[in-house]
């Protein structure tokens, strides 16, 4: 009878004492605690971090597609006598409202978002089951959408989008490429009209360009200004 009244709680457990019934106002433990027989009777709560599965859910997102998700919650008790005493079974009643919580926050989301803003989605399922098991003694520190399933299907169209997208950015950096280099165009002209001398010298380096290798063969035609000093000089003379 002795040893039955004699109880040991280990570090990360406390015990929930019922007197004839009644509460007792706190928790017992860590460590050697007594208890009377017959008239006490005690439930332990672990305190330690629990990992909680919530299976997989079948969801309509915002935008009308069917996925697939499941998730993982960690939380733990903070407050043993409400853990037993305001709900029956704490592990349960936490699965499922987890489980609501989750088809109904992503149903609020479009597919986008819940592919790309995990931890917006993350907190907002945090904060609503926290604030639901407060009252049942539990703090929930994480919830993380683990996985999401997509339709083959839209698995296809949304390959399909990507690819449209990378070849309109294609396209748009390859015309933005033109109206850069039409715009330095237009500037060398501006410079060549101004200063004719540089047409010249453009010319002979795109001349230099295209003989670096040996096996080119170039026709250099002389420019008629090169020329007309040699005409001016050879009129006089044929004149007399």
């Amino acid at each position: 009878m002795i040893s039955a009244s004699v109880k040991v709680a280990r570090e990360y457990e406390r015990g929930v004492i019922f007197r004839l019934g009644r509460l007792l106002p706190s928790p017992k433990g860590p460590g050697l605690f007594f208890l009377i027989p017959i008239i006490d009777r005690m439930v332990k709560v672990d305190l330690r971090t629990i990992t909680l599965n919530v299976p997989p859910q079948e969801v309509i997102t915002k935008d009308n597609v069917p996925v697939r998700v499941n998730a993982v919650a960690y939380f733990r008790i903070v407050e043993p006598k409400n853990a037993i005493v305001q709900v029956e079974n704490y592990m349960v009643a936490t699965s499922q409202i987890a489980q609501t919580t989750l088809r109904s926050v992503l149903g609020q989301h479009v597919l986008d978002e819940l592919l790309s803003e995990r931890d917006k989605i993350n907190a907002i399922l945090q904060t609503i089951i926290d604030e639901a098991t407060s009252p049942w003694g539990i703090k929930v520190s994480i919830v993380e959408v683990k996985d999401v399933e997509i339709p083959t299907t839209m698995q296809r169209a949304m390959a399909r989008q990507a690819e449209a997208e990378r070849e309109r950015r294609a396209k748009v950096i390859a015309a933005e490429g033109e109206y850069q280099a039409s715009e330095r165009l237009k500037d060398a002209a501006d410079v060549m009209a101004t200063s004719p001398i540089s047409l010249q010298l453009r010319y002979l380096q795109t001349l230099l360009e295209i003989g670096a290798t040996n096996s080119s063969t170039i026709v250099f035609p002389a420019p008629i200004e090169m020329m007309r000093a040699f005409i001016e000089r050879r009129l006089p003379e044929d004149s007399e």
